[in-house]
Parts: structure tokens; C-alpha cells; sequence
């Protein structure tokens, strides 16, 4: 099948020819509970704790706090609601950002109607969250503080290790969706200073409906589901071997693609492109931060223009996102966007392309042509 360039690796990611050939030999052959007392059990269970080494050593945490999930919005739940389970709703308080994913936003603002407060800090014109809004919002009943460490539309990157410094005084723990920047920039969890990190598997090249939790040694959480012990009975029911094994793999990829530099190779590919469109179409806008961002990211807004639309005018050459592709194909305008108080004409105007491991420089140049020649024909 002769399909268009894929330039949407923020909405998911192929699954590595590497990851798909570690990950099969579990359907067939290696297909042991990991719980068993027995050699098919253990061999199992001997692959998960590679895995979970795998996991850990891309973001420089032990193998002991990882837990494995069914993806982002899960491990974003886990946080949330475990965090405040057993407490007293009504002096719980719960401080986010109003650029969150809605794996975040929505769980949190269901928790608010049974008591507890939140507070949504703002974010400037460049999509970052201000330290010092955040250190403001803290009270005495400060229960959970999350904020994402990349933003999945704009790529802004926000300033998490400060951040966290503030927390310290505070002993409040800190949560960050990592879900768009692991695979894309390097990220050690010790460095940022959280308490707890959300990981996606299939934003980096693992299949869908695998993810993580790391919970930094000492934070508790409360399990949202009983039953077994596994996953430290915080998250039990048999661990799904063949995609926690492709999670490993798909860690092990993209931290030799992070060791060999290739998120610099991303971002001035991504900054080529932007170069290239900023020459060829006059009207345009790079929403965001230029440099503080993803180095694959690029959200750009045509003026006068819906972005849509001239997406579906390039869709033969090249595929991309108008926002978040959990959102509906409406033209509702990007909560994101509308948070950065960017005028409409800015958000009907925008379009997001996020490049990949695989992304060639002749794609970026034939997509920067088709956007061209899509925005004069009108």
C-alpha cells in the first residue's frame, strides 16, 4: 500500500521491526504465567524483570519503581485517584496545569465534585507553566501536584526541576505526564526531582496498550483495582508478558537513538522545515517556544487559513494533526491554544506535525512544498 508520509508521531508511533520481533516469541512459545511456580513461569517472569531493567534504565530509576500499566491515561488515574484515596475529600487539594492531556484534566475535575479543591495555574503565550504560579497555588491541604513535562501539542517543554525544588520545601508529591517526551529527549527522573512519571509505550515506538508508572521509592499511592499481588498490588491481574517485553525493547531502541545524539538530529530537522515554510508561506505563526520545545514538534498556524482544511488539501502527500487525535474530527478549538490566549484566527489556523525516528529530510521537503502549493491554491 502506497500510504502518505506519516507526520503525526505525537498522536502514536510505528512499532520498532526490533520491538515486534522481540515481542513475538511470547504469543507462541514463551507464553508462561509470569505467577507460575513452574519453568514456563519462571522463564516469564525472568523476561518481565528484563524489561522492567530496560524501563528503568531509560529514565535513570530503579527497576523496583516501575510499575506496569495499559498506558498513560491509566498511569494518570493510578496518580490522581491514588493519591487521595482514604483522605478527606473535602481538605484534599489538587494543583495542575490548564494545558494538561485530558487524562489528566478530566479525572481531576470529576474528583472536584465530590470535595476536593483544585487549583488550574495559567500558562504564557509560549505554552509554559511560571514556577513561581504554582509555588502561589500551594495551601496546607496541597495534596498532589501534577504537571506535564511536554506539552503534546505545542512540544513546549516545561520547567519541571524547578518545579520540584519548590515541592521539596513542601513535601507535596509531584506527579509529570511524561507521555510525549520520553523517546523524543532525554529524561531522568532523578534529575527532575518527581516524585512520580507517566510513560506511554506506543508514543515510542512500542505497541498500543502498554505504558508505565514509575513511583520514585517511598511515595505511596493507593492500588485503583484488588486482587493479586502483582505489580506490588498496586497494579494486579496477570502482567501482559508480550507487551511489557516490547516496552523493554522499545526502551532499549530509543535510549541508544537518545545516546547517539538523535534527538539532535530531530530537532534540526524539524527546525529545517520550520525554515523552509517560514520562506514559502509569508502568513504564518510557530505557536509554542522555539527552543524550549520537543526537538520533533512543530505547531504552526496558517493566518486566515483553517488548518484543517488545508490539511485535507495536502493528505495525499502527508499526514499530520489539527490537535490532539483523542479529540473528536470536529473543528472545536484546542483547549491548549485557547489557554495560550492566542486570537481565533490563530487556533483555526493551526496544524501540528511531529516528526519521528524515522523521518527523513527529503519527507520534510516534500511536506513543506505540499503545504506551499496548499496554501496558494487557497
Amino acid at each position: 500500500m502506497n500510504l502518505p508520509i506519516y507526520m503525526d508521531n505525537n498522536a502514536t508511533t510505528p512499532v520498532a521491526p526490533e520491538v515486534l520481533e522481540a515481542m513475538l516469541p511470547f504469543f507462541k512459545d514463551i507464553f508462561g504465567n509470569p505467577s507460575s511456580n513452574h519453568i514456563y513461569g519462571e522463564i516469564a517472569k525472568s523476561h518481565l524483570k528484563k524489561a522492567r531493567v530496560e524501563l528503568a534504565g531509560l529514565i535513570n530509576a530503579k527497576p523496583s519503581e516501575i510499575i506496569f500499566t495499559s498506558g498513560g491515561t491509566e498511569s494518570n488515574n493510578m496518580v490522581i485517584r491514588g493519591c487521595l484515596r482514604g483522605r478527606d475529600l473535602s481538605k484534599a487539594h489538587i494543583i495542575t496545569s490548564s494545558v494538561e492531556h485530558p487524562s489528566v484534566l478530566n479525572p481531576i475535575l470529576w474528583l472536584m465534585e465530590m470535595g476536593p479543591k483544585v487549583s488550574i495555574v495559567p500558562v504564557d503565550g509560549k505554552c509554559l507553566v511560571d514556577p513561581d504560579d504554582v509555588k502561589k497555588a500551594i495551601t496546607k491541604d496541597t495534596t498532589l501536584v501534577s504537571i506535564m513535562l511536554a506539552n503534546n501539542e505545542t512540544g513546549t517543554i516545561q520547567p519541571i526541576k524547578e518545579i520540584s525544588e519548590i515541592l521539596k520545601e513542601y513535601q507535596i508529591p509531584f506527579h509529570t505526564d511524561a507521555s510525549q517526551a520520553i523517546g523524543k529527549i532525554p529524561v531522568d527522573v532523578k534529575d527532575l526531582g518527581v516524585d512520580l512519571l507517566t510513560i506511554a509505550g506506543h508514543k515510542f515506538y512500542a505497541p498500543k496498550g502498554i505504558g508505565a508508572l514509575y513511583i520514585k521509592e517511598g511515595t505511596h499511592i493507593d492500588p485503583l483495582t484488588r486482587g493479586g499481588g502483582q505489580e506490588r498490588g498496586l497494579r494486579p491481574g496477570t502482567e501482559n508478558v508480550p507487551y511489557c517485553v516490547a516496552l523493554g525493547a522499545a526502551s532499549k531502541l530509543v535510549k541508544a537513538f537518545l545516546d547517539a545524539k538523535g534527538h539532535e538530529r530531530l530537532f534540526q530537522l524539524s527546525r529545517g522545515l520550520w525554515e523552509q515554510l517560514r520562506d514559502l508561506i509569508p502568513e504564518i505563526l510557530l505557536n509554542g517556544d522555539e527552543e524550549k520545545r520537543l526537538p520533533n514538534t512543530l505547531n504552526i498556524s496558517f493566518l486566515g487559513r483553517i488548518g484543517a482544511k488545508i490539511l485535507k488539501g495536502v493528505r495525499h502527500v502527508f499526514v499530520a494533526s489539527t490537535g490532539a487525535a483523542c479529540h473528536d474530527r470536529s473543528y472545536a478549538l484546542s483547549h491548549v491554544l485557547s489557554a495560550m490566549k492566542l486570537p481565533k484566527e490563530v487556533q483555526m489556523g493551526a496544524i501540528r506535525i511531529s516528526l519521528g525516528m524515522y523521518t527523513k529530510e527529503e519527507e520534510c521537503e516534500m511536506v513543506a512544498k505540499a503545504l506551499a502549493e496548499s496554501v496558494k491554491a487557497g
